[in-house]
């Protein structure tokens, strides 16, 4: 396919795809860095690329030049790359792209996204976003996300992530979300927000967040530990960085009470262990109703 650099074709059939796009769609890295975590802990292998020739404004998104530890200097281009990770167990395999929101060509690119979701038999689609927001630091993340059928929304209301009514100026998530759907592929999104006046990148915390909820949507094993522990290093610094701010201070207080009064307001998101034993039943009505009924899901 054009544009499109393939290194090593999986054999294995890969049921899960999880996508991230640096720029725009990744407030304080949070959405990419999440999918780095698990291209690490997995292990996962990287097998294509796309070629970033046709898809940037080199002026805007600027190659980055960079020397080796032999000292020869490289050029760093926009990166496009998919990894696979391919357990015993076929039903469990993932394949994970880390993209650059592209200036040029979006339907292009997503469609190549898509084809190699299509060649190795992928079902579903999640991405992974993060958004700058008026939130506290100090609280669990705020998580919001869309679907693309009814089944899958029910699926990611019952893990917490609420249902986003955003409208406005989109990214490359919406344009390749598009594409999927044209292709017949379930989808889902989920995304991250991050507090507006953390200048500092990334956020663990909201990386952290954004797995929780995945691993939970996904049938994968992955330790979380490292990225829980970076995320309780990360509050404490912010908070620490603002304590001697009494403007900021006073603004994250108000910040909390919005926050706490909101969380009030919508109910109690039942514990991990409750949300899952409540979709496996939810998911076992549906499946029986879906047999009986013949409808697809």
């Amino acid at each position: 396919m054009e544009g499109l650099i393939v290194h090593d074709t999986p054999q294995a059939k890969m049921p899960t795809m999880v996508v991230a796009f640096a720029g725009w769609p990744d407030a304080a890295e949070a959405a990419t860095r999440a999918v780095r975590y698990l291209v690490r802990k997995l292990p996962a292998k990287r097998f294509a690329e796309i070629d970033p020739e046709e898809f940037y404004d080199f002026t805007v998104v600027r190659p980055q030049t960079r020397i080796n530890r032999r000292g020869e200097r490289r050029i760093k281009w926009p990166g496009n790359d998919f990894f696979y990770f391919a357990p015993e167990q076929e039903s469990r395999g993932v394949i994970l792209f880390i993209g650059t929101e592209p200036n040029l060509r979006w339907r292009a690119y997503s469609n190549i996204i898509t084809s190699i979701a299509e060649q190795h038999g992928v079902e579903l689609v999640i991405s992974l976003g993060a958004l700058l927001d008026a939130v506290p630091h100090t609280r669990e993340p705020k998580i919001t996300g869309r679907a693309s059928s009814p089944l899958l929304t029910n699926k990611v209301e019952w893990l917490g992530i609420r249902n986003s009514a955003y409208q406005g100026p989109t990214g490359i998530h919406t344009a390749f979300m598009d594409a999927c759907e044209r292709k017949g592929l379930a989808q889902a999104s989920i995304w991250g927000h991050c507090p507006h006046y953390v200048t500092t990148s990334p956020n663990p915390k909201v990386s952290h967040a954004l797995l929780l909820r995945l691993r939970s949507l996904v049938d994968f094993d992955v330790d979380l530990e490292e990225l829980q522990l970076a995320a309780t290093t990360f509050e404490t610094e912010v908070t620490k960085s603002i304590s001697n701010e009494k403007d900021v201070s006073a603004y994250v207080q108000k910040l909390e009470q919005r926050f706490d009064t909101a969380s009030d307001e919508q109910g109690d998101i039942p514990s991990p262990s409750d949300m899952v034993e409540e979709l496996e039943q939810f998911l076992r009505r549906s499946h029986l109703g879906d047999s009986s009924s013949g409808d697809d899901a």
